[in-house]
């Protein structure tokens, strides 16, 4: 069985509709497909309909922002109602960062020379809930400014960088809270990836795990070989839950193939039990989802 547990359509950074990634992993050779778009739910029930259709296993999930420890963070929230009211509060918030930060950005730029408009941005970024970065550096690649959204990033738009605009997100500890409130799970995506090499320790986890989170993402193109053995040593030591995936954003991210990691069917089995009794532990359980 091949599972992967986190990639993203054009609800938020990715650039193929919820049908086509659908269609995409099972020609992959995918039997379960986490979608896991930016601060958003908007895709679910279109993927949903589509993996129905298509006899694939859609965990249906997204990628929170958030911040700890003075650092950005990006945790996997899965299988919560979309319709918790303090989880949709929440992700409100964010979402309203993301919207905030554009114009800045794009003000930035233009002080650098560069001629991206606001109106470009949201032509690009046409469709999506979840506003973000890499909009930005699709006009950048259309300008010939740069030749990737990797440059881009690199360049102009990453921490430190010129273009760079930090935004508001939430607080880790508290958004792990507010998913399992809502019967979710979490997974804390490639924490030693980009920036974040070394800031998260055993002894970090262990914290995190204390609040309630579920796993960590082990498996994941932003981590070298010594990183993911180390990684899921503590996995193992924590007793967490350790998963693998592709990161999928279509053609706006190179090397990230749908399934190009994967997680094992074994510690699918206890994400789902851990969702399972986090449902089961709250007051009510609507239906879900109930909303976008």
């Amino acid at each position: 069985m091949r599972i992967d547990l986190h990639t993203h359509t054009d609800r938020s950074d990715g650039t193929v509709t919820p049908t086509e990634l659908v269609r995409e992993a099972v020609a992959a050779g995918l039997d379960v497909l986490g979608l896991t778009d930016h601060d958003t739910a908007v895709g679910w029930d279109e993927a949903r309909a589509e993996a129905d259709a298509q006899g694939l296993r859609l965990v249906e999930g997204m990628e929170i922002s958030c911040r700890h420890a003075g650092r950005s963070a990006h945790l996997l929230g899965y299988l919560p109602d979309p319709g918790h009211g303090p989880l949709v509060a929440a992700l409100d918030e964010v979402l309203r960062g993301r919207d905030e930060r554009m114009p800045r950005i794009v003000a930035k730029l233009q002080e650098l020379g560069y001629p991206v408009t606001e109106q470009e941005v949201a032509a690009k970024s046409a469709g999506a809930t979840a506003l973000g970065r890499p909009h930005v550096a699709d006009v950048l690649v259309d300008h010939g400014i740069v030749a990737s959204r990797d440059e881009a990033f690199d360049r102009l738009l990453s921490p430190g960088r010129p273009a760079y605009v930090a935004r508001d997100a939430a607080d880790l500890v508290a958004m792990i809270g507010l998913v399992r409130d809502a019967g979710g799970v979490t997974v804390l995506a490639h924490p030693w990836g980009r920036n974040g090499d070394g800031a998260l320790g055993r002894d970090g986890f262990a914290a995190l795990q204390e609040a309630g989170l579920t796993g960590i993402e082990v498996d994941h193109q932003d981590h070298d070989a010594a990183q993911r053995t180390e990684l899921a040593a503590i996995g193992r030591d924590l007793d967490l839950v350790v998963t693998g995936s592709s990161d999928y954003h279509g053609t706006g991210k190179v090397d990230h193939d749908l399934g190009c990691n994967t997680t094992a069917p074994a510690q699918l089995d206890r994400l789902l039990a851990a969702a399972e009794a986090a449902q089961a532990a709250r007051p009510t359980r609507p239906t879900r989802p109930t909303r976008p």
